[in-house]
């Protein structure tokens, strides 16, 4: 059993210590993943990859929903989620008119995450992934791993516990159905 599992078995049982032993653990992958996503994005955001992984780490061990995560990758996969979770209602935000909505804003810093220019995509994109998870939950789960998380195609299979052939039946799926999906969106437009 890794120290990751045997703290997140320890965060089970009511162990009030064990989330300050786990971050430690876990900080530089979750760094690295939010980094990842976020090189990715245009500048203009106002999330930095240090306040994702925060965010998203309190959101996993700062509530007492009693999580029971599994393993390491159980932990990754509810990571990835929580980052997802994130920047989708930062996207929704950002397109209300109280908060900007289509008016161009100019940031200072570059290291940032959803603009207004990218909301509407994100929407988009997490409409489309809601329907693929309410058809395939396991395919809608290959596809937040590698475009929430930036886990690679690999480390998402061995995530989820499927092969990596199927790991690339999932995702030719989940990409074809969600660009039809994008792509319905945009005739009804």
């Amino acid at each position: 059993m890794s120290d990751v599992t045997r703290i997140l078995s320890q965060i089970e049982s009511g162990d009030e210590l064990a989330p300050e032993k786990l971050l430690p653990l876990v900080y530089d992958e979750l760094r690295k993943l939010a980094a990842a996503k976020l090189w990715q994005e245009k500048p203009g955001q106002s999330l930095t990859a240090t306040a994702l992984v925060h965010e998203a780490y309190l959101r996993l061990v700062g509530n007492d929903n009693g999580q029971n995560w599994k393993n390491k990758g159980h932990f990754f996969a509810s990571a990835a989620e929580a980052m997802r979770r994130i920047l989708i209602d930062k996207a929704r935000r950002n397109r209300r008119p109280k908060h900007g909505g289509g008016r161009q804003r100019v940031d200072v810093e570059q290291s940032l995450i959803v603009g207004p220019e990218r909301a509407d995509e994100l929407v988009a994109l997490d409409a489309a992934l809601e329907k693929l998870a309410a058809e395939s939950p396991e395919k809608a789960s290959l596809v937040k791993l590698r475009y929430f998380a930036g886990l690679s195609h690999q480390d998402a299979a061995q995530a989820l516990g499927i092969s990596r052939t199927t790991a690339d039946r999932y995702w030719s799926y989940a990409k074809a159905f969600i660009y039809l999906e994008l792509k319905h969106g945009e005739e009804i437009q």
